[in-house]
Protein backbone atom coordinates (compact mmCIF):
# COMPACT_ATOMS: atom_id res chain seq x y z
CA UNK A 1 0.00 0.00 0.00
CA UNK A 2 1.34 3.45 -0.96
CA UNK A 3 0.03 6.71 0.42
CA UNK A 4 -0.11 10.02 -1.40
CA UNK A 5 2.98 11.87 -2.65
CA UNK A 6 5.10 8.73 -2.76
CA UNK A 7 5.08 7.95 0.97
CA UNK A 8 5.02 4.18 1.40
CA UNK A 9 3.32 2.27 4.21
CA UNK A 10 5.43 -0.89 4.56
CA UNK A 11 3.43 -2.42 7.41
CA UNK A 12 1.05 -4.17 4.98
CA UNK A 13 1.54 -5.95 1.67
CA UNK A 14 4.40 -8.05 0.31
CA UNK A 15 7.65 -7.46 2.26
CA UNK A 16 9.93 -8.31 -0.67
CA UNK A 17 8.03 -5.95 -2.95
CA UNK A 18 8.32 -3.10 -0.46
CA UNK A 19 12.05 -3.65 0.14
CA UNK A 20 13.02 -3.96 -3.53
CA UNK A 21 10.76 -1.11 -4.62
CA UNK A 22 12.24 1.13 -1.93
CA UNK A 23 15.80 -0.02 -2.70
CA UNK A 24 15.69 0.56 -6.46
CA UNK A 25 15.64 4.39 -6.33
CA UNK A 26 18.32 4.24 -3.63
CA UNK A 27 20.40 2.03 -5.91
CA UNK A 28 19.95 4.36 -8.86
CA UNK A 29 20.82 7.36 -6.68
CA UNK A 30 23.87 5.67 -5.20
CA UNK A 31 25.00 4.67 -8.67
CA UNK A 32 24.74 8.29 -9.77
CA UNK A 33 26.72 9.36 -6.71
CA UNK A 34 29.43 6.81 -7.43
CA UNK A 35 29.34 7.78 -11.07
CA UNK A 36 30.20 11.38 -10.39
CA UNK A 37 32.81 10.30 -7.82
CA UNK A 38 34.32 8.12 -10.52
CA UNK A 39 34.12 10.99 -13.00
CA UNK A 40 36.14 13.04 -10.49
CA UNK A 41 38.77 10.30 -10.45
CA UNK A 42 38.69 9.78 -14.22
CA UNK A 43 39.03 13.48 -14.99
CA UNK A 44 41.92 14.14 -12.60
CA UNK A 45 43.62 10.80 -13.34
CA UNK A 46 43.65 11.42 -17.08
CA UNK A 47 44.06 15.21 -17.18
CA UNK A 48 45.79 16.19 -13.91
CA UNK A 49 48.04 13.20 -13.10
CA UNK A 50 48.51 10.56 -10.39
CA UNK A 51 49.22 13.15 -7.66
CA UNK A 52 45.81 14.73 -8.26
CA UNK A 53 44.18 11.28 -8.35
CA UNK A 54 45.79 10.46 -5.01
CA UNK A 55 44.55 13.79 -3.59
CA UNK A 56 40.93 12.97 -4.43
CA UNK A 57 41.39 9.52 -2.88
CA UNK A 58 42.80 11.02 0.30
CA UNK A 59 39.86 13.38 0.52
CA UNK A 60 37.07 10.82 0.63
CA UNK A 61 37.58 9.31 4.12
CA UNK A 62 38.36 12.75 5.59
CA UNK A 63 35.16 14.32 4.26
CA UNK A 64 33.23 11.23 5.34
CA UNK A 65 34.58 11.67 8.87
CA UNK A 66 33.54 15.33 8.98
CA UNK A 67 29.97 14.59 7.83
CA UNK A 68 29.46 11.41 9.84
CA UNK A 69 27.90 12.96 12.93
CA UNK A 70 25.26 14.64 10.81
CA UNK A 71 24.75 11.43 8.88
CA UNK A 72 24.12 9.85 12.27
CA UNK A 73 21.49 12.53 12.94
CA UNK A 74 19.96 11.66 9.57
CA UNK A 75 19.96 7.91 10.35
CA UNK A 76 18.43 8.49 13.76
CA UNK A 77 15.78 10.69 12.16
CA UNK A 78 14.98 7.97 9.62
CA UNK A 79 14.35 5.38 12.33
CA UNK A 80 12.30 7.66 14.59
CA UNK A 81 10.23 9.03 11.70
CA UNK A 82 9.69 5.50 10.33
CA UNK A 83 8.41 4.27 13.68
CA UNK A 84 6.10 7.28 14.17
CA UNK A 85 4.83 6.92 10.60
CA UNK A 86 4.27 3.18 11.04
CA UNK A 87 2.28 3.92 14.21
CA UNK A 88 0.26 6.63 12.41
CA UNK A 89 1.56 9.56 14.52
CA UNK A 90 2.07 12.24 11.86
CA UNK A 91 2.13 15.01 14.48
CA UNK A 92 5.27 13.47 15.94
CA UNK A 93 6.78 13.18 12.46
CA UNK A 94 6.29 16.95 12.18
CA UNK A 95 8.02 17.47 15.54
CA UNK A 96 10.93 15.25 14.46
CA UNK A 97 11.52 17.22 11.24
CA UNK A 98 11.58 20.54 13.12
CA UNK A 99 13.90 19.17 15.78
CA UNK A 100 16.36 17.70 13.26
CA UNK A 101 16.64 20.92 11.25
CA UNK A 102 16.94 23.13 14.30
CA UNK A 103 19.88 21.04 15.50
CA UNK A 104 21.43 21.21 12.02
CA UNK A 105 21.18 24.97 11.64
CA UNK A 106 22.68 25.63 15.08
CA UNK A 107 25.70 23.38 14.58
CA UNK A 108 26.49 23.47 10.84
CA UNK A 109 28.77 26.52 10.90
CA UNK A 110 30.83 25.40 13.93
CA UNK A 111 31.30 21.95 12.37
CA UNK A 112 32.47 23.54 9.11
CA UNK A 113 34.97 25.71 10.98
CA UNK A 114 36.30 22.69 12.88
CA UNK A 115 36.65 20.74 9.63
CA UNK A 116 38.70 23.54 8.06
CA UNK A 117 40.95 23.75 11.13
CA UNK A 118 41.60 20.01 11.01
CA UNK A 119 42.62 19.77 7.34
CA UNK A 120 46.36 20.18 7.91
CA UNK A 121 46.59 17.95 11.04
CA UNK A 122 44.65 15.20 9.27
CA UNK A 123 46.95 15.28 6.24
CA UNK A 124 49.95 15.04 8.56
CA UNK A 125 48.34 12.08 10.33
CA UNK A 126 47.78 10.35 6.99
CA UNK A 127 51.44 10.77 5.99
CA UNK A 128 50.54 12.34 2.65
CA UNK A 129 53.69 12.53 0.51
CA UNK A 130 55.22 15.86 -0.53
CA UNK A 131 54.34 15.34 -4.19
CA UNK A 132 50.63 15.06 -3.35
CA UNK A 133 50.48 17.46 -0.38
CA UNK A 134 49.54 20.75 -2.09
CA UNK A 135 46.72 19.26 -4.14
CA UNK A 136 45.39 17.21 -1.21
CA UNK A 137 45.33 20.30 1.02
CA UNK A 138 43.55 22.38 -1.64
CA UNK A 139 40.94 19.71 -2.34
CA UNK A 140 40.16 19.10 1.33
CA UNK A 141 40.01 22.78 2.25
CA UNK A 142 37.54 23.62 -0.50
CA UNK A 143 35.28 20.60 0.08
CA UNK A 144 35.35 21.18 3.87
CA UNK A 145 34.20 24.75 3.34
CA UNK A 146 31.15 23.42 1.46
CA UNK A 147 30.11 20.66 3.86
CA UNK A 148 26.71 22.21 4.55
CA UNK A 149 25.39 21.08 1.15
CA UNK A 150 26.31 17.43 1.68
CA UNK A 151 24.92 17.45 5.22
CA UNK A 152 21.66 19.10 4.16
CA UNK A 153 21.14 16.59 1.38
CA UNK A 154 21.60 13.68 3.79
CA UNK A 155 19.11 15.16 6.25
CA UNK A 156 16.49 15.54 3.51
CA UNK A 157 17.12 11.96 2.39
CA UNK A 158 16.82 10.67 5.96
CA UNK A 159 13.49 12.41 6.53
CA UNK A 160 11.96 11.06 3.32
CA UNK A 161 13.46 7.61 3.95
CA UNK A 162 11.55 7.31 7.20
CA UNK A 163 8.34 7.95 5.27
CA UNK A 164 9.14 5.18 2.82
CA UNK A 165 9.91 7.62 -0.02
CA UNK A 166 13.14 6.96 -1.86
CA UNK A 167 12.06 8.18 -5.30
CA UNK A 168 12.24 11.86 -4.43
CA UNK A 169 15.74 11.41 -2.99
CA UNK A 170 16.78 9.96 -6.35
CA UNK A 171 15.62 13.16 -8.05
CA UNK A 172 17.76 15.31 -5.72
CA UNK A 173 20.81 13.14 -6.30
CA UNK A 174 20.32 12.99 -10.07
CA UNK A 175 20.44 16.78 -10.21
CA UNK A 176 23.61 16.82 -8.11
CA UNK A 177 25.29 14.11 -10.20
CA UNK A 178 24.56 15.76 -13.54
CA UNK A 179 25.72 19.16 -12.26
CA UNK A 180 28.90 17.64 -10.82
CA UNK A 181 29.83 15.89 -14.07
CA UNK A 182 29.20 19.02 -16.15
CA UNK A 183 31.13 21.25 -13.74
CA UNK A 184 34.05 18.79 -13.64
CA UNK A 185 34.34 18.88 -17.40
CA UNK A 186 34.04 22.67 -17.52
CA UNK A 187 36.37 23.50 -14.62
CA UNK A 188 39.05 20.88 -15.32
CA UNK A 189 39.02 20.32 -19.08
CA UNK A 190 37.88 23.73 -20.32
CA UNK A 191 39.31 25.97 -17.58
CA UNK A 192 42.35 23.88 -16.60
CA UNK A 193 41.65 24.23 -12.86
CA UNK A 194 42.75 20.69 -11.90
CA UNK A 195 41.92 19.55 -8.38
CA UNK A 196 40.41 22.94 -7.52
CA UNK A 197 37.89 22.49 -10.32
CA UNK A 198 36.88 19.04 -9.06
CA UNK A 199 36.42 20.38 -5.52
CA UNK A 200 34.36 23.38 -6.68
CA UNK A 201 32.18 21.14 -8.83
CA UNK A 202 31.52 18.92 -5.83
CA UNK A 203 30.45 21.63 -3.37
CA UNK A 204 28.38 23.62 -5.87
CA UNK A 205 26.41 20.55 -7.00
CA UNK A 206 25.84 19.36 -3.43
CA UNK A 207 24.64 22.77 -2.26
CA UNK A 208 22.23 23.05 -5.19
CA UNK A 209 20.87 19.55 -4.51
CA UNK A 210 20.20 20.43 -0.86
CA UNK A 211 18.49 23.74 -1.66
CA UNK A 212 16.43 22.19 -4.43
CA UNK A 213 15.43 19.49 -1.97
CA UNK A 214 14.16 22.11 0.47
CA UNK A 215 12.10 23.76 -2.26
CA UNK A 216 10.71 20.48 -3.56
CA UNK A 217 9.75 19.03 -0.17
CA UNK A 218 8.09 22.25 0.95
CA UNK A 219 6.12 22.48 -2.29
CA UNK A 220 4.99 18.85 -2.53
CA UNK A 221 4.88 17.75 1.14
CA UNK A 222 3.34 20.63 3.09
CA UNK A 223 2.57 18.40 6.09
CA UNK A 224 6.30 17.93 6.71
CA UNK A 225 7.51 21.22 5.25
CA UNK A 226 11.08 21.97 6.33
CA UNK A 227 11.46 25.26 8.19
CA UNK A 228 15.19 25.69 8.84
CA UNK A 229 14.77 28.70 11.12
CA UNK A 230 11.60 27.70 13.00
CA UNK A 231 13.59 27.03 16.20
CA UNK A 232 11.12 24.34 17.36
CA UNK A 233 13.07 21.82 19.38
CA UNK A 234 11.79 18.80 21.36
CA UNK A 235 14.47 17.81 23.87
CA UNK A 236 13.02 14.37 24.61
CA UNK A 237 12.59 13.63 20.92
CA UNK A 238 16.12 14.81 20.19
CA UNK A 239 17.40 12.39 22.83
CA UNK A 240 15.52 9.59 21.06
CA UNK A 241 16.95 10.57 17.69
CA UNK A 242 20.49 10.87 19.02
CA UNK A 243 20.13 7.68 21.05
CA UNK A 244 19.96 5.93 17.68
CA UNK A 245 21.86 8.40 15.52
CA UNK A 246 24.81 9.27 17.76
CA UNK A 247 26.16 5.70 17.91
CA UNK A 248 25.72 5.52 14.13
CA UNK A 249 27.52 8.85 13.69
CA UNK A 250 30.34 7.88 16.04
CA UNK A 251 30.60 4.55 14.24
CA UNK A 252 30.93 6.22 10.84
CA UNK A 253 33.42 8.78 12.16
CA UNK A 254 35.59 6.08 13.69
CA UNK A 255 35.36 3.97 10.55
CA UNK A 256 36.56 7.00 8.59
CA UNK A 257 39.44 7.42 11.03
CA UNK A 258 40.23 3.73 10.58
CA UNK A 259 40.17 4.19 6.81
CA UNK A 260 42.52 7.16 7.13
CA UNK A 261 44.86 5.07 9.28
CA UNK A 262 44.84 2.32 6.64
CA UNK A 263 45.47 4.94 3.98
CA UNK A 264 48.39 6.25 5.97
CA UNK A 265 50.04 2.85 5.54
CA UNK A 266 49.11 2.78 1.85
CA UNK A 267 50.53 6.29 1.33
CA UNK A 268 53.83 5.11 2.78
CA UNK A 269 54.30 2.96 -0.35
CA UNK A 270 54.04 5.99 -2.67
CA UNK A 271 51.52 7.89 -4.75
CA UNK A 272 51.00 4.99 -7.16
CA UNK A 273 49.64 2.78 -4.37
CA UNK A 274 47.51 5.68 -3.07
CA UNK A 275 46.09 6.20 -6.56
CA UNK A 276 45.47 2.45 -6.94
CA UNK A 277 43.63 2.32 -3.63
CA UNK A 278 41.47 5.25 -4.75
CA UNK A 279 40.52 3.43 -7.94
CA UNK A 280 40.08 0.03 -6.30
CA UNK A 281 37.88 1.40 -3.53
CA UNK A 282 35.75 3.20 -6.12
CA UNK A 283 35.18 -0.07 -7.97
CA UNK A 284 34.37 -2.11 -4.88
CA UNK A 285 32.08 0.67 -3.63
CA UNK A 286 30.24 0.47 -6.93
CA UNK A 287 29.87 -3.28 -6.49
CA UNK A 288 28.52 -2.75 -2.97
CA UNK A 289 25.76 -0.33 -4.00
CA UNK A 290 22.93 -2.91 -4.26
CA UNK A 291 23.77 -4.25 -0.78
CA UNK A 292 23.93 -0.73 0.62
CA UNK A 293 20.58 0.14 -0.95
CA UNK A 294 18.91 -3.02 0.37
CA UNK A 295 20.35 -2.35 3.83
CA UNK A 296 19.00 1.20 3.86
CA UNK A 297 15.64 -0.11 2.69
CA UNK A 298 15.47 -2.69 5.46
CA UNK A 299 16.20 0.03 8.05
CA UNK A 300 13.02 1.87 7.05
CA UNK A 301 11.09 -1.39 6.63
CA UNK A 302 12.02 -2.67 10.09
CA UNK A 303 11.42 0.78 11.61
CA UNK A 304 7.88 1.06 10.27
CA UNK A 305 6.97 -2.50 11.25
CA UNK A 306 8.43 -2.19 14.73
CA UNK A 307 6.40 1.03 15.09
CA UNK A 308 3.31 -0.96 14.05
CA UNK A 309 4.33 -3.83 16.38
CA UNK A 310 4.75 -6.25 13.44
CA UNK A 311 7.90 -8.11 14.50
CA UNK A 312 7.03 -11.06 12.26
CA UNK A 313 7.13 -8.85 9.17
CA UNK A 314 10.33 -7.18 10.33
CA UNK A 315 12.12 -10.55 10.60
CA UNK A 316 10.76 -11.67 7.24
CA UNK A 317 12.14 -8.52 5.61
CA UNK A 318 15.54 -9.08 7.22
CA UNK A 319 15.76 -12.63 5.81
CA UNK A 320 14.89 -11.42 2.32
CA UNK A 321 17.52 -8.68 2.46
CA UNK A 322 20.30 -10.96 3.69
CA UNK A 323 19.66 -13.61 1.03
CA UNK A 324 19.57 -11.05 -1.79
CA UNK A 325 22.81 -9.46 -0.55
CA UNK A 326 24.68 -12.76 -0.44
CA UNK A 327 23.58 -13.63 -3.97
CA UNK A 328 24.76 -10.26 -5.27
CA UNK A 329 28.12 -10.59 -3.51
CA UNK A 330 28.68 -13.92 -5.28
CA UNK A 331 27.95 -12.31 -8.65
CA UNK A 332 30.46 -9.52 -7.96
CA UNK A 333 33.35 -11.98 -7.81
CA UNK A 334 33.60 -11.18 -11.53
CA UNK A 335 35.58 -8.06 -10.53
CA UNK A 336 38.63 -10.25 -9.85
CA UNK A 337 39.33 -11.27 -13.48
CA UNK A 338 38.15 -7.88 -14.78
CA UNK A 339 40.38 -5.95 -12.36
CA UNK A 340 43.27 -4.94 -14.68
CA UNK A 341 40.92 -3.76 -17.43
CA UNK A 342 38.78 -1.71 -15.06
CA UNK A 343 41.71 -0.08 -13.26
CA UNK A 344 43.39 0.84 -16.54
CA UNK A 345 40.37 3.00 -17.36
CA UNK A 346 41.49 5.41 -14.63
CA UNK A 347 45.25 5.25 -14.99
CA UNK A 348 47.68 3.90 -17.57
CA UNK A 349 50.52 3.63 -15.04
CA UNK A 350 51.52 -0.07 -14.78
CA UNK A 351 52.15 0.09 -11.03
CA UNK A 352 48.71 1.60 -10.43
CA UNK A 353 47.00 -1.03 -12.59
CA UNK A 354 48.80 -3.88 -10.84
CA UNK A 355 48.20 -2.56 -7.30
CA UNK A 356 44.52 -1.83 -7.99
CA UNK A 357 43.99 -5.32 -9.37
CA UNK A 358 45.62 -6.88 -6.30
CA UNK A 359 43.28 -4.86 -4.06
CA UNK A 360 40.22 -6.38 -5.76
CA UNK A 361 41.72 -9.88 -5.68
CA UNK A 362 42.31 -9.67 -1.92
CA UNK A 363 38.95 -8.30 -0.76
CA UNK A 364 36.25 -9.60 -3.11
CA UNK A 365 36.24 -13.22 -1.79
CA UNK A 366 35.24 -11.81 1.64
CA UNK A 367 32.51 -9.48 0.36
CA UNK A 368 29.56 -11.67 1.31
CA UNK A 369 30.66 -11.53 4.96
CA UNK A 370 30.62 -7.75 4.96
CA UNK A 371 27.25 -7.77 3.16
CA UNK A 372 25.57 -9.89 5.82
CA UNK A 373 27.13 -7.84 8.61
CA UNK A 374 25.97 -4.59 7.00
CA UNK A 375 22.40 -5.82 6.45
CA UNK A 376 21.94 -7.19 9.96
CA UNK A 377 23.38 -4.09 11.63
CA UNK A 378 21.13 -1.77 9.60
CA UNK A 379 18.10 -3.93 10.35
CA UNK A 380 18.78 -3.90 14.08
CA UNK A 381 19.32 -0.13 13.91
CA UNK A 382 15.84 0.14 12.37
CA UNK A 383 14.54 -1.63 15.47
CA UNK A 384 16.15 1.07 17.62
CA UNK A 385 19.24 -0.91 18.65
CA UNK A 386 22.07 1.25 17.33
CA UNK A 387 24.59 0.58 20.10
CA UNK A 388 25.48 -2.97 19.07
CA UNK A 389 26.07 -1.92 15.46
CA UNK A 390 28.51 0.72 16.67
CA UNK A 391 30.39 -1.70 18.93
CA UNK A 392 30.52 -4.36 16.22
CA UNK A 393 31.83 -2.01 13.54
CA UNK A 394 34.33 -0.25 15.79
CA UNK A 395 35.72 -3.55 17.05
CA UNK A 396 35.88 -5.36 13.71
CA UNK A 397 36.72 -2.55 11.27
CA UNK A 398 39.07 -0.57 13.51
CA UNK A 399 40.46 -2.65 16.36
CA UNK A 400 40.83 -5.76 14.19
CA UNK A 401 41.03 -4.60 10.56
CA UNK A 402 43.54 -1.77 10.92
CA UNK A 403 46.18 -3.75 12.88
CA UNK A 404 45.63 -6.70 10.51
CA UNK A 405 46.33 -4.51 7.45
CA UNK A 406 49.51 -3.20 9.09
CA UNK A 407 50.59 -6.71 10.10
CA UNK A 408 50.17 -8.12 6.59
CA UNK A 409 51.92 -5.07 5.10
CA UNK A 410 54.88 -5.30 7.47
CA UNK A 411 55.29 -9.08 7.18
CA UNK A 412 54.35 -9.77 3.56
CA UNK A 413 54.49 -6.40 1.79
CA UNK A 414 51.88 -4.15 0.11
CA UNK A 415 50.60 -6.89 -2.20
CA UNK A 416 49.10 -8.78 0.75
CA UNK A 417 48.06 -6.01 3.13
CA UNK A 418 44.42 -5.99 1.99
CA UNK A 419 43.86 -9.46 3.42
CA UNK A 420 43.65 -7.61 6.74
CA UNK A 421 40.34 -6.17 5.50
CA UNK A 422 38.98 -9.70 5.13
CA UNK A 423 40.07 -10.54 8.68
CA UNK A 424 38.09 -7.59 10.02
CA UNK A 425 35.00 -8.48 8.00
CA UNK A 426 35.10 -12.06 9.25
CA UNK A 427 35.06 -10.92 12.87
CA UNK A 428 32.27 -8.40 12.22
CA UNK A 429 30.14 -10.99 10.42
CA UNK A 430 30.48 -13.47 13.26
CA UNK A 431 29.48 -10.94 15.93
CA UNK A 432 26.48 -9.65 13.92
CA UNK A 433 25.06 -13.09 13.28
CA UNK A 434 25.45 -14.18 16.90
CA UNK A 435 23.83 -11.00 18.24
CA UNK A 436 20.94 -11.17 15.79
CA UNK A 437 20.24 -14.82 16.67
CA UNK A 438 20.31 -13.93 20.39
CA UNK A 439 17.22 -11.74 19.87
CA UNK A 440 18.47 -9.01 22.19
CA UNK A 441 17.80 -6.37 19.50
CA UNK A 442 14.03 -6.91 19.92
CA UNK A 443 13.95 -5.42 23.42
CA UNK A 444 13.81 -1.78 22.36
CA UNK A 445 10.18 -1.96 21.23
CA UNK A 446 8.39 0.89 19.49
CA UNK A 447 9.62 4.42 20.17
CA UNK A 448 6.17 5.65 19.17
CA UNK A 449 4.74 4.20 22.38
CA UNK A 450 6.87 6.44 24.59
CA UNK A 451 5.52 9.69 26.05
CA UNK A 452 5.77 12.72 23.76
CA UNK A 453 8.19 15.49 24.63
CA UNK A 454 7.67 19.24 24.85
CA UNK A 455 8.49 21.57 21.99
CA UNK A 456 10.54 24.68 22.79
Amino acid sequence: MERENGMRNMTVGNPAGHIFYFALPLLAGSFLQQLYNMVDSWVVGNYAGDAALAAVGVGFPVIFMFTSLFMGLSNGGTVVIAQFYGAGHMDRVRDAVDTIYTAFMVSAIPITAIALALVKPVLLLMQVKVDAWAESFLYLAVVSAGLIGAIGYNLNAGILGGLGNSRTTLLFLAISAIMNIVLDLVFVLACGMGVLGVALGTIVSQAFSWLFGLFYINRHYPDIAIRPFCRRFDKALFRQIMGIGLPAGIQMSLVAIGAMTVMSKINSFGKEYAAAYNVGSKLDSLAFLPVQSLSNAVTSFVGQNIGARRLDRAKQGIRITVIASVVWSAVMLVLIPLGPTLVSFFSDTPTVIRAGSIYLKCIMPFYFLFSVMFCLNNAMRGAGDSMFAMVDVVFSLILVRVPAVYWFADHYGPDYMYYGVGVGWTVGFTLSVLYYLSGRWKRKGSLAEENPGEML
